[in-house]
């Protein structure tokens, strides 16, 4: 069994320190009010039936910039750096025993073959009806994957299995775009 460095979850939380680092008070508040704009805009969207899905990154990265704003409130800090942020560390620490954890129940669970660390990306698949006209009938998913080829891969797998509601053939992927971790980080 693979072992993965980053859960979706995780990376939305770093993609928002990441952005925070070395914003002023001002830019990290406007930031967490677009946030909350993002999430009811989410949660006012059609419910997804699988995780991770845009309302989870969307709660996700709103608690993690109101944590950031909090952070920023209780140490007097004019910019944010997660140096000074203690809760960073301890995430990071958490994430690398959670890993080293899971490779040891995967190596005792699969007879002591080595153990595969993926490093996966989130993906926006957008389909349409193929029978409705351009722009209009469009289901989002998102995808937990190492490569737009492989999230392609999935998705043609989640609307051409057997009783789904997206029967094959009935749906095209229309888009894929990594959002998390924003593309060009860490990879």
């Amino acid at each position: 069994m693979p072992v993965y460095e980053y859960h979706p979850d995780e990376l939305a939380r770093i993609s928002v320190i990441r952005e925070a680092t070395g914003l002023p008070f001002s830019e990290v508040e406007k930031q967490l009010r677009a946030a909350q704009v993002r999430e009811e805009r989410a949660g006012a969207g059609p419910e997804e039936p699988r995780k991770p899905t845009e309302l989870d990154i969307a709660s996700c990265q709103r608690l993690e910039w109101a944590r950031i704003v909090q952070v920023m409130t209780d140490q007097r800090m004019d910019m944010y750096f997660p140096d000074e942020d203690r809760r960073v560390a301890r995430r990071e620490a958490q994430r690398a025993q959670r890993k080293a954890m899971e490779a040891i129940w995967s190596e005792q669970s699969d007879g002591g073959l080595p153990v595969e660390v993926l490093r996966y990306r989130v993906y926006r698949i957008t389909a349409q009806a193929a029978a409705a006209p351009t722009g209009e009938e469009t289901v989002v998913r998102h995808v937990f994957a190492a490569s737009s080829g492989e999230a392609v891969e999935r998705a043609q797998s989640m609307f051409g299995r057997p009783g789904s509601i997206y029967q094959a053939g009935e749906y095209r992927i229309t888009s894929v775009e990594q959002i998390l971790p924003e593309p060009g980080e860490f990879f």
